[in-house]
């Protein structure tokens, strides 16, 4: 029998109730010891809604035994002190992105990344289950070297992030430049998802950037409106010498003289009368399954699949695997980002600097 891995939560606000869904659907995988709220209502309610305990206090959390690790879900400009604190108790962290809000909060960080303190960042995009079958794609070698990615998915360092994992790039300076664009659009669903009560029209700004890794480049393309337009959809395109993804569509050369067409055919039960029950299964190019999801028969959405992976390899790395997401990484990945905001507001083009994250 698999013991489950169990961990604390910092933090009571959206995106820690990812963590808490998941540890509730899959409870022999995923085991919440405790969390820490400095709201004592709030932590009270969270208490009662999903049965584990709540704390006031970090020793109070860090006395729970058997914790592996501990999950930071707090404000940007809080996450800083909370990494510093739990590194000096010798805790394992797995910070929600990102991990500082801005390249001063970022480069005080690099204290924690010299010692090798036991740090990764919840980006949890490269696990979805499409954007993970890009990706493979991307380093299959059947596109040939990538060197251009156009992308219009998510906002900010997570956009970035893709960029980087579909590029190859690590920590290979760019030359940005960006522009902010105002339109009208209908308003569309809120964050947790229910339609307009009436029809609305607001402006939607769209940032449009272009990022140049030397023979590589990148154009970001995002409007906050997409993650909850009917309308917006989102956009991707990879590019190398023998091929391409458009989307969902797959374009390369088996050889000089064979095109060939696939589509990324994404597989789950539950439709035109199976009774599997209602799960993602994996995705499918040929007769090649390129992504199975690791957590099958678990009703659970592409992000909150994410999540569970990065818990998932957050185990793996507490026990001594490898990086999935490090700390030098998130900070390079916010950094550009950060990069983009200075570039759209000023008009500039901007080159970036080698950081100290990166060497």
């Amino acid at each position: 029998m698999v013991t489950p891995v169990k961990f604390g939560i910092i933090g009571g606000g959206w995106r820690s109730l990812f963590f808490l869904r998941i540890a509730q659907a899959l409870p022999e995988r995923f085991r919440v010891g405790g969390m820490l709220l400095r709201n004592p209502e709030k932590g009270q309610a969270l208490a009662v809604e999903w049965n584990v305990p709540v704390f006031t206090s970090l020793d109070e959390l860090l006395a729970v035994p058997d914790l592996q690790f501990v999950v930071v879900s707090v404000p940007w400009r809080v996450a800083p002190e909370y990494l510093r604190q739990l590194t000096e108790r010798g805790i394992p962290v797995l910070c929600e992105t990102p991990p500082a809000p801005d390249l001063a909060g970022l480069l005080s960080l690099q204290p924690l990344i010299d010692a090798g303190a036991k740090i990764q960042v919840a980006e949890q995009y490269l696990f979805q289950p499409l954007h993970a079958t890009r990706i493979a794609l991307a380093r299959s070698g059947k596109l040939g070297t990538i060197s251009q990615v156009q992308l219009s998915v998510v906002h900010g360092y997570h956009g970035i992030s893709l960029i980087r994992q579909l590029l190859g790039i690590q920590f290979e300076n760019a030359t940005i430049s960006a522009r902010a664009h105002i339109t009208p659009l209908v308003v569309g669903t809120d964050k947790n998802g229910n339609p307009p009560a009436r029809e609305q029209i607001q402006p939607s700004r769209q940032v449009i950037a272009t990022l140049e890794f030397g023979d590589k480049f990148a154009i970001y393309d995002f409007a906050g409106e997409q993650y909850h337009s009917w309308i917006r959809a989102p956009r991707v395109l990879i590019r190398g010498e023998r091929g391409e993804i458009t989307d969902t569509h797959l374009r390369y050369l088996q050889d000089f003289q064979t095109p060939l067409m696939l589509e990324l055919q994404r597989q789950d039960t539950g439709h035109y009368g199976n009774l599997e029950g209602y799960y993602h299964r994996g995705i499918i190019v040929g007769d090649t399954w390129l992504y199975r999801n690791p957590f099958p028969f678990a009703r659970f959405n592409d992000d909150e699949i994410a999540v569970a992976t990065s818990l998932a390899r957050m185990a793996d790395y507490v026990a001594g695997g490898p990086d999935f997401y490090s700390l030098a990484e998130a900070a390079q990945d916010h950094y550009l980002s950060l990069l983009i905001d200075q570039a759209c507001n000023s008009g500039e083009t901007i080159r970036s600097e080698t950081q100290s994250w990166a060497f």
